[in-house]
């Protein structure tokens, strides 16, 4: 029988929830439509803000998480064969580090078009088969069909120790608020590369000047990178939960300020987080990119996502230390405002909206 929660509802469209809120009913659902099942009580331990499910399995979690990557939805022009079997492992793999989770296993499953070429096809297999070596972890099965267009369903298996694991619940009042690099630098190449082209397919401005040209080729080639052949901060993930200084933790795929609202929220009590825009790491790269497209640099910081840098809240006492040893960049501070706010140049507070990159909004 359906819910109640759906009377009414025949003209709602998914777009008007958005990406989390949908994976959330969903998960809320299934444990309401189970409440007496002892699969939940047994064997799975589950926040549903968090991107991957635990398993109890001893003194360990099994973690497993699972993402899908479209063509049209997730792959510039510009990106190789390779880069795209690579970048569905590594998309699996940062759920992973953000739970301080090791590694174990992967599992692809492939939509294929009937006229990709064999040798594209070998060239993703390739990417894929390489991510997993540099992750530490095989390959271990899957399944293929026939589809319009590429189609890559990834799902990653883990383990963790049940007293490391780390959760977007968690943060403390007075916990300092960190991220393990540069932010803005993936969503700086996205825009370059999707960038209109001009009428004869260059892309140029309006003076007729090559639009590649008005940048210098270090700052094309770092943002490109980023953006097309991301990685997942595994290492740094696993060290810093061995570390028991970390309260939660999650990965910027989405926008600092949509990550830093799944932190808020995941949280218990009255906890919020307060950002000092001077203290947002944005390379000069970024600001170069930025100022050519007419683009706010923060807003790609703060909205654009594709990072892939881990945002942590770590003990105080303790943050100097895993600072020095991380090169953890402080960005904020946990409050207990139950609000995410944001202190710009002149040492005004702003509310900070957890806005950020979602399906179908």
């Amino acid at each position: 029988m359906p819910s109640k929660n759906f009377k009414n509802q025949e003209n709602l469209k998914i777009s008007h929830l958005g990406e989390k809120k949908l994976i959330k009913r969903l998960l809320s659902r299934s444990r309401a439509l189970q409440p007496d099942s002892p699969f939940f009580d047994e064997f799975y331990f589950k926040s549903l803000s968090d991107d991957a499910a635990l398993l109890n399995i001893d003194d360990n979690y099994l973690v497993v998480t699972s993402d899908l990557l479209i063509e049209s939805t997730h792959f510039p022009s510009k990106m190789s064969a390779y880069q795209k079997g690579m970048k569905v492992v590594t998309v699996n793999v940062s759920d992973l580090a953000a739970m301080g989770a090791k590694p174990i296993g992967f599992i692809l499953s492939l939509g294929l078009p009937r006229e990709l070429s064999l040798n594209e096809f070998d060239a993703t297999m390739e990417g894929v088969l390489q991510a997993c070596k540099e992750y530490g972890m095989g390959l271990m099965g899957g399944d293929t069909n026939q589809s319009d267009e590429l189609i890559l369903s990834g799902t990653c298996l883990g383990m963790v120790d049940k007293e490391k694991v780390l959760l977007k619940e968690g943060a403390h009042k007075g916990d300092i608020v960190a991220v393990t690099g540069p932010l803005g630098v993936a969503a700086a190449g996205f825009e370059f590369l999707l960038y209109p082209p001009s009428n004869d397919g260059s892309k140029s401005n309006d003076h007729g000047e090559k639009f590649a040209e008005r940048f210098k080729p270090t700052t094309l080639e770092l943002i490109e990178k980023h953006a097309l052949q991301p990685h997942a901060r595994l290492k740094e993930g696993i060290l810093l939960a061995d570390s028991g200084a970390v309260t939660s933790a999650t990965d910027i795929t989405d926008g600092l300020a949509s990550e830093v609202g799944e932190l808020v929220a995941a949280s218990s009590g009255r906890v919020g987080i307060t950002l000092f825009q001077d203290m947002i790491p944005i390379i000069p790269e970024v600001k170069e990119v930025a100022a050519a497209l007419n683009k706010n640099p923060l807003d790609l910081a703060l909205y654009y996502g594709e990072d892939f840098e881990l945002l942590l809240t770590v003990q105080k006492d303790e943050f100097e230390q895993l600072k020095d040893e991380f090169d953890l960049i402080p960005v904020g501070v946990v409050t207990d405002s139950g609000q995410m706010e944001i202190v710009d140049k002149a040492g005004k507070t702003k509310i900070l909206e957890p806005k950020g990159y979602q399906h179908f909004k």
